[in-house]
């Protein structure tokens, strides 16, 4: 991504990653190594995306999004949230009801049991800028085993519940998961 980035010029076309992780912590610039709470055999990496601790296994769908902002006329913010509205117009495909949190980029989804307190984290952002371009991205929990975010305060929230399509009752395989994610994310940036 890095080196992708910084070997772009002005004819560079725009290219979205679709990868899954091996089981992996990943630490952004604004991280603070105290929000790994608990000790796991899970590497931690530091990496130069925004925000915090996440983390990036098998069942996870993260698209990278090497955009050249510039010569799409988006800014961050702007970018960001057409990367959670995808996020929540594919959920609602499937019948899933989500939504923004202020102050937390990312996408989140009520729980049946949940009263009170945070909504449960469904997929995470974070980006990196360079000369006009971003790299990094996104993740959105299919099919995972979530027990390694409990070794985390989840992009910096101490007791953030995480949740996974599957938990609510939508059987998408990780590849569908990311084809129906790529269309919703392919019809934001082109209305642009």
């Amino acid at each position: 991504m890095m080196r992708f980035t910084a070997d772009r010029n002005a004819e560079t076309l725009d290219e979205l990653w679709v990868c899954e992780h091996p089981p992996v912590f990943t630490l952004g610039q604004a991280g603070k190594p105290e929000h790994l709470v608990a000790d796991t055999s899970i590497p931690v990496i530091k990496v130069d995306r925004g925000g915090q601790i996440t983390y990036h296994g098998p069942g996870q769908v993260v698209i990278y999004l090497l955009l050249d902002l510039t010569r799409r006329g988006l800014k961050v913010r702007e970018l960001v949230r057409h990367i959670e509205q995808a996020i929540i117009d594919m959920l609602a495909e499937q019948g899933v009801e989500a939504a923004r949190l202020d102050g937390a980029p990312g996408v989140y989804v009520r729980l049946p049991e949940q009263k009170e307190g945070y909504p449960a984290k469904i997929a995470a952002l974070g980006l990196r800028i360079r000369k006009g371009c971003s790299y990094h991205g996104l993740s959105l929990n299919v099919d995972m085993e979530l027990a390694p975010f409990s070794a985390i305060n989840p992009c910096g929230y101490a007791g953030m519940p995480v949740t996974q399509i599957r938990d609510l009752g939508t059987r998408l395989t990780v590849d569908e998961a990311a084809a129906a994610l790529i269309r919703n994310l392919v019809q934001q940036l082109e209305r642009k």
